[in-house]
């Protein structure tokens, strides 16, 4: 059986953060937090790495990361281009933003034959939820899966975020998923306040998605679709991106996907903004303390 492929989404602006974050180290021999993800992939059995990148970011972004993995791993790049968009769509004049991470998975259909994961590169999930991906993905289920992490597990100390909140059925399937923009600690439970200042508790307990899919390549024909009706009714809007939690939704919804949400007891880490390399850093030692990674990874 062909082992399952990572597609690492890396192609994001990186704006939140000001500066280019995957050369920035998080370990203590130098290590980035993708190199972490990349190790947990490894020992879960994936076997290719497909990097979405863009054009300007190409050759920094293999200085700067690929080559130091690259002997452990078979590597491929594609590019995430604003012009490879479908016929009869055009980029309208000054846009600059790319077109979002359900149009980043498609441009590695080329690149991907057998079921794969989907991450984002700034994020470090842990390896219980790689093994579980693997094992759901090869197992030969045609349902696509998404790791369902506990709130509590991916909230700062400080600070808010935005997370997917999910709904899931008796059979452990997705049934829908609920953007929620500004969510903090609160205690032992979490609440969101709104744009209009309104507040919703929550537990702690509930599960939210953090963009971390299993998906067979069936998938590019569907998210092909959802994308040009993206375009349609969003392709003049500037900054509107389509995202693949939004797709995601879009599908189930509509009964042309099943979604198998593996639940996972991991703490989640990532950077988004340049306040949070520290806690990774932190994170990352901690995790080192108690045998979970080795000092060197490589």
């Amino acid at each position: 059986m062909t082992p399952p492929t990572l597609l690492i989404l890396a192609a994001g602006m990186a704006s939140r953060y000001g500066g280019f974050k995957l050369s920035d180290p998080v370990g203590p021999y130098d290590e980035t937090i993708v190199e972490y993800s990349i190790y947990d992939a490894r020992r879960a059995g994936f076997g290719k790495i497909v990097f979405v990148i863009r054009r300007e970011l190409e050759q920094r972004f293999k200085e700067a990361v690929s080559a130091r993995f690259l002997r452990h791993f078979p590597v491929e790049y594609v590019l995430q281009d604003l012009t490879k968009i479908p016929p009869g769509f055009s980029v309208p004049p000054g846009r600059t933003k790319p077109w979002g991470t359900t149009h980043a998975i498609l441009m590695a259909a080329p690149a991907i034959h057998e079921p794969f994961a989907v991450i984002n590169v700034g994020e470090l999930y842990g390896a219980e939820s790689y093994l579980r991906l693997a094992r759901h993905m090869q197992s030969g289920t045609a349902d696509y899966a998404m790791v369902g992490f506990m709130l509590r597990n991916t909230l700062f100390e400080f600070g808010s975020a935005a997370r997917g909140v999910c709904q899931v059925n008796n059979s452990g399937l997705l049934e829908s998923i609920m953007e929620l923009k500004n969510v903090e600690r609160d205690g032992g439970h979490a609440l969101n306040t709104d744009e209009e200042g309104q507040q919703m508790r929550l537990t702690g307990d509930e599960i939210v998605s953090m963009n971390m899919w299993g998906f067979t390549p069936q998938v590019f024909g569907q998210l092909q679709k959802q994308f040009e009706r993206f375009l349609t009714e969003n392709g003049a809007d500037l900054k509107a991106e389509c995202y693949i939690p939004n797709t995601v939704n879009d599908l189930v919804r509509a009964g042309q996907a099943q979604v198998k949400v593996l639940r996972c007891n991991e703490s989640w880490l990532g950077i988004t903004y340049y306040e949070d390399h520290s806690r990774v850093v932190a994170g990352i030692r901690r995790l080192i303390e108690s045998g979970y990674y080795p000092r060197k990874l490589w």
